[in-house]
């Protein structure tokens, strides 16, 4: 049956192969890059779908990506003889993917693991920046076809697969409650663990969360930092990675486009939480302050831009486009004055980044890429494939239009 998405227009390109939700945007992993699932177990029986615009919507949906950091869960189970594309399809693609990008392309010769996904994968645009790709419930038959043909694809990108035999692995390495995991995939790994242990495991109680420090920067509120900061209206965390980008980064091509190590980033956040200075120096990465600054927005109780604005930028894409401008300034003044004044900060570095485009390779809609699901969300849940033009359009209008937007608005203190 279709996943019902209320964001999806009917006049969306692949709105005949979207509606399915095969294919989602999942919130971020632990280092905070961009999490797509794809999940067999949606996939209509093959004469009601066409797997050749399955192919080009999963590219199509990469393409928004690919040029950052991201990570793939493929969920295998639920591709069956009625739903999985044929044999002679997948040659055909085969064919053509290596007549098109004239490189040596990785198929994996089975109708059940050739999901279009290691398809995709397996072109340089694609797996550049491909990080990693968790198969979850993989059958043994795949796992030897896997070490058959091993030998064939690079031992760098084979690194980037993990086999997850159940759900629960997930959390090691994503944040499990953003996958919006389909219920026949619940109901499968549920009867694996009966099957392999007899009962359930026993319900773990988790504690109840500790109370933040006094110089707690990540995963409070701004007035809370604000409180516990003398009145400072910008986050000391935020002041000091643009500061340090201001004078090292804005030139470093692809700077906010690269993840880091997921401990040193960690560590990094432990520091800044027990009020300890940070010398970005010290770590001889640009990308690290980078990744600090885009965690600690999505680490935001709230987002920047409020629950309350996130249907009215929604429908950004219905407003003419002389009038978009004057729309998005229309609802940035209605935001609190301490989030317009921190928005208002952050966009004026961006701003300065897209500047210096000519160097660094990012453009105001490259930025918008990475900041706009990082600025804003739905108070439930994650936001869906479809509302990523809308909500990329406005944070590129923002920073594209800096001056324009944020020009009539003065606040004390600012």
């Amino acid at each position: 049956p279709a996943l019902e998405d209320p964001e999806l227009n009917i006049n969306h390109p692949y709105y005949d192969v979207a509606r399915h939700g095969i294919i989602q945007l999942a919130g971020d992993d632990n280092s905070g890059r961009k999490v797509i699932t794809f999940s067999c177990c949606r996939m209509p029986p093959s004469h009601q779908l066409n797997h050749t615009r399955l192919l080009e919507y999963l590219k199509y949906t990469l393409d928004q990506y690919v040029e950052n950091d991201y990570t793939v869960v493929y969920f295998h189970y639920g591709l069956k003889s009625l739903n999985k594309p044929s044999l002679k399809w997948l040659q055909t693609a085969y064919k053509e993917f290596d007549r098109k990008y004239v490189s040596k392309v990785f198929v994996l010769p089975s109708v059940i693991f050739s999901s279009l996904l290691t398809i995709s994968f397996s072109f340089p645009r694609y797996k550049k920046n491909l990080k990693a790709l968790y198969v979850v419930h993989p059958t043994n038959f795949i796992k030897i076809l896997w070490n058959i043909f091993k030998p064939l694809i690079s031992h760098k990108f084979g690194k980037k697969v993990t086999y997850l035999n159940c759900l629960s692995d997930l959390r090691e390495h994503l944040k499990y409650d953003q996958l919006n995991i389909p219920q026949e995939v619940i109901r499968h790994d549920e009867n694996l663990r009966r099957k392999q242990k007899g009962k359930l495991p026993p319900v773990v109680k988790v504690p109840p969360p500790r109370p933040p420090l006094p110089t707690q920067q990540f995963g409070v509120s701004l007035q809370y930092i604000k409180d516990k900061n003398k009145g400072e209206l910008i986050p000391p965390v935020m002041k000091e990675t643009v500061s340090y980008l201001k004078r090292k980064g804005l030139q470093v091509e692809g700077l906010f486009r690269r993840s880091a190590s997921i401990q040193t980033i960690k560590d990094v956040q432990k520091l800044y939480n027990q009020g300890k200075s940070v010398n970005f120096d010290d770590y001889h990465d640009i990308h690290i302050p980078a990744v600090i600054l885009k965690t600690f927005l999505r680490e935001l109780p709230q987002p920047l831009l409020t629950f309350e604005c996130y249907d009215h930028i929604l429908g950004i894409t219905n407003v003419e486009s002389s009038l978009r401008v004057t729309r998005c300034k229309q609802i940035i003044q209605g935001l609190p004055e301490h989030n317009y004044i921190v928005l208002k900060y952050l966009i004026c570095f961006l701003h300065m980044v897209s500047q210096e485009s000519i160097y660094n390779r990012m453009t105001a809609s490259s930025l918008a890429c990475v900041f706009g699901f990082n600025l804003i969300w739905p108070s439930k849940g994650t936001a869906s494939l479809s509302a990523l033009v809308p909500l990329n359009l406005f944070t590129e209008l923002l920073i594209d239009f800096y001056t324009n937007i944020f020009n009539s608005r003065t606040v004390p203190g600012e």
